[in-house]
């Protein structure tokens, strides 16, 4: 009963992508999102400048990635390791290691990295709302030192965030 309740408060856009089906088996949803402290733990180990990032691997397709969206800037795909039903990244396709490390002239870049996110978005059927999160160095616990964000949705999200 309140996982249907819960679902019909989500919307139809929850149901298609099964939520449901993980409100009612809640240990199955859990198990997906790994323990509470890995991405802490991964973002301690990295190393900003430490060779290619991941990401630069996924933009030269040496690692495939299931991407979403793409243009001459930047590139959308799922995440590996979803932290919500829908979860995705937006990545520039010009190495930025860190939020912190932009200059004024990455201004139109970062504007159009929100603007893709918010076009993938709502393509992913997130009209009732997302997050958008950045990860900024180890205490922010960031893991691959090139800039992305997080799209996070299908769910309620809590405050505070960490």
């Amino acid at each position: 009963m309140a996982a249907a309740a819960a679902a019909a408060a989500l919307g139809r856009g929850a149901l298609r992508r099964g939520l449901l089906g993980r409100l009612q088996q809640p240990r199955a949803f859990l198990a997906t999102q790994g323990p509470p402290g890995e991405e802490v733990e991964k973002a301690q180990r990295a190393a900003e400048g430490s060779g290619p990032t991941i990401f630069s691997k996924i933009l030269d397709g040496s690692i495939p990635a299931n991407i979403i969206y793409k243009d001459d800037q930047c590139v959308a795909f799922r995440d590996v390791a979803p932290q919500a039903p829908v979860h995705f990244l937006v990545i520039p396709r010009r190495p930025i290691p860190r939020i912190s490390r932009v200059a004024e002239s990455d201004a139109q870049l970062l504007g159009h990295l929100l603007l893709v996110a918010s076009k993938t978005a709502k393509a992913e059927g997130l009209e009732d709302g997302y997050r958008v999160v950045i990860n900024d160095g180890k205490q922010g616990a960031q893991s691959v030192y090139h800039l992305h964000l997080h799209v996070l949705g299908g769910r309620q999200m809590s405050w505070p965030p960490g």
